[in-house]
């Protein structure tokens, strides 16, 4: 079981206990380094509320979460203004889903929160590789000074597991050294001619997932703290997951949502779908999941 502390909540009615969990998800309510407009915390409460009002089938992949495993441990609670102890709690938990073989399902919360879920994962997968999804490229050494920050996130991220075990899509924004930096290491993938490039970088390793849903286009995902025009459709977005679905999935999250910034409630509904997406895009990949598990522990 984890530490926590964690406040209780519920996923669309999960009901397996830790043990039996393929997925497990974890609520990370934390928006301290946020750089334009705050709120990420209450993204987490936010898409479980909207979850009971999802159906358990996906349409666009022919696939129900009948058919997968998973456990809702609730929200770790945070002791405010404490970025250092926060992070060091998200990879304390992180640690004990990953040694227990199971798969981390974060919900944001704000970017930071995927950096020490990563720092956990490459202690048991060395050879992780992390697939990222965003209109940002968070790459930035430092942030007004700062080196952990949701705009340096990825940066520290490849501070770990190198720039050849990167892909990027959906990046829109962005200094110009950003995008330079992305397209000598090779790390954004712009173009589905492609794609083969990006995916002999994934295959044959384990893959975290992680998303900014930000990515998608602010007409239907304008409750987040850096909307940012021209994103992906939701039914384009699936269907970049969709190209990836052969991979070993081991984790992944799911982050930005500030649902404060969208009344109408749309942004919420649609990011409670991405996490449905998400969950059943690995769910064929369980038992190839311990497999390497089993392996890459055997190496460290």
């Amino acid at each position: 079981m984890l530490s926590g502390p964690f406040i209780p909540r519920d996923w669309m009615g999960a009901c397996e206990t830790f043990e039996q969990a393929d997925w497990v998800l974890v609520g990370l309510p934390y928006d301290g380094t946020t750089s334009f407009r705050p709120g990420t915390r209450f993204g987490p409460e936010a898409i479980r509320s909207a979850s009971w009002g999802l159906e358990t089938y996906s349409p666009l992949q022919d696939a129900d979460l009948s058919h997968t495993s998973y456990f809702d441990a609730g929200e770790l609670e945070f002791p405010l203004g404490n970025r250092d102890a926060i992070l060091s709690m998200i990879r304390d938990n992180a640690r004990q889903v990953v040694q227990a073989n199971k798969r981390w399902l974060g919900l944001g919360g704000e970017h930071l929160v995927t950096f020490p879920v990563i720092e956990a994962y490459v202690e048991k997968y060395p050879d992780l590789a992390v697939l990222h999804f965003d209109a940002h490229a968070d790459l930035r050494d430092d942030y007004l000074g700062e080196k952990l920050s949701h705009a340096t996130v990825l940066r520290r991220v490849v501070d770990l597991i190198g720039p050849e075990s990167l892909v990027q899509l959906g990046i829109r924004s962005g200094p110009q050294e950003e995008f330079a930096w992305m397209r000598k290491h090779g790390t954004l993938l712009e173009k589905r001619e492609n794609l083969p490039q990006a995916l002999a970088r994934l295959q044959g390793r384990p893959v975290f997932l992680t998303i900014d849903l930000d990515v998608l286009d602010p007409s239907i995902m304008s409750g987040t703290g850096t909307p940012e025009p021209g994103g992906m459709s939701f039914s384009e977005f699936v269907a970049w997951l969709m190209e990836f679905r052969g991979l070993n999935f081991v984790g992944a999250d799911v982050v930005e949502l500030s649902p404060h910034y969208d009344p109408s409630g749309v942004s919420t509904v649609v990011a409670a779908k991405v996490v449905r997406e998400v969950m059943l895009l690995g769910s064929l990949q369980s038992d190839n999941m311990k497999q390497v598990a089993t392996t890459s522990s055997a190496t460290v």
